[in-house]
């Protein structure tokens, strides 16, 4: 399977755990500003997992607000659908002039490039109060809006709408969710496509019975399912200095023109997209305290950024700070501006 990352605050001083808990999310999920009646106390678990294209975590926390505001969008977008399930408690969202509010056993989809508001409810009773891992519960899922066999415009008829995990396709799609997040790690890299597959089919059924009507798209569709091996194996090898167009299209047994075109349905070409993801790993590493003694510059040529300069511009352009100027506000604030 691919890489695993958990977060705890139990050893973070309390004063210093909600920043550096929203950190944390920002890098793992998705930019917001947050607040919470609990800042001052504030307690949260989460475990991220990455299945080549899709990610998937399971989160515990206190009660919070998040807003994803224009500025957050236009400083880091991964331009993704992220699906959450409530697992215990409450939450909510309100996205496109809709609200939906979720029970245990329900789930919604949104869009990380527009605007939302999202809250969550964690009740602590008598008994549970000293035992956080009681409290909010939920899943989370994230995936590129490219790979699923839906169009947008369909897509956009459930954003922020409430949907049901408890039966049919749904319930057997939250059930596969929560089953990974325990038994994830027991999986092969090599297996990391095929869950992808099978969880995106899952999702895409599930949204067709949704939609009402019956989708014109094959959840088997094997130009998606190229798309998404390609994208795994480019994900697993983005610290290859001969990753390119041509070494790709081998690795499949396919043409650099195939390639191409399966690339004509993202909003960038396969170099785009490669260095799109090498940018993503490169941020994560200037934000994180324990390579604080890593150069920018060795950062960058690990992720195949020979040119200091260039990679400077690049990154800037990507998330509006120079890579010097990212790391040294996630070193004084524990939430660099984004």
């Amino acid at each position: 399977m691919g890489s695993t990352a958990v977060v705890r605050v139990d050893e973070v001083a309390p004063a210093d755990r909600f920043d550096y808990w929203w950190e944390a999310v920002s890098q793992s999920v998705i930019s917001v500003d947050a607040a919470s009646e609990r800042a001052d106390d504030f307690w949260g678990e989460m475990r991220m997992m990455n299945f080549g294209v899709v990610q998937l975590g399971r989160v515990r926390c206190n009660s919070f607000e998040a807003r994803r505001t224009p500025r957050r969008i236009r400083q880091s977008d991964p331009g993704y659908y992220q699906m959450t399930v409530t697992l215990s408690g409450a939450s909510g969202i309100r996205q496109m002039d809709r609200e939906a509010t979720m029970r245990p056993g329900e789930f919604v989809l949104y869009d990380t490039s527009r605007t939302f508001n999202a809250w969550t409810t964690a009740d602590f009773s008598p008994e549970t109060a000293d035992n956080p891992v009681e409290g909010r519960g939920g899943l989370v899922l994230g995936f590129s809006r490219d790979v699923l066999p839906i169009g947008e415009a369909e897509i956009r008829r459930l954003l922020a709408v409430r949907l049901s995990g408890r039966e049919d396709v749904g319930a057997l799609l939250v059930n596969v969710l929560h089953r990974l997040t325990k038994e994830g790690e027991r999986y092969a890299p090599e297996d990391a496509v095929r869950v992808s597959h099978i969880l995106l089919d899952l999702l895409a059924a599930t949204l067709t019975k949704a939609l009402g009507e019956k989708s014109t798209a094959s959840l088997s569709d094997p130009r998606q399912v190229l798309l998404m091996q390609v994208m795994a194996f480019i994900e697993r090898h983005l610290d290859d200095g001969g990753l390119s167009p041509a070494t790709i299209a081998a690795a499949h047994s396919i043409s650099v023109r195939h390639l191409h075109r399966l690339f004509e349905s993202q909003d960038v070409g396969v170099a785009g997209w490669i260095r799109r993801r090498r940018l993503e790993r490169c941020r994560a590493e200037l934000a994180d305290p324990s390579r604080r003694r890593v150069t920018v510059r060795a950062i960058a040529r690990r992720w195949g950024f020979h040119n200091e300069a260039h990679f400077s511009r690049t990154f800037s352009a990507a998330f509006g700070l120079s890579p010097t100027a990212y790391r040294r506000q996630a070193g004084q604030a524990g939430h660099p501006e984004r």
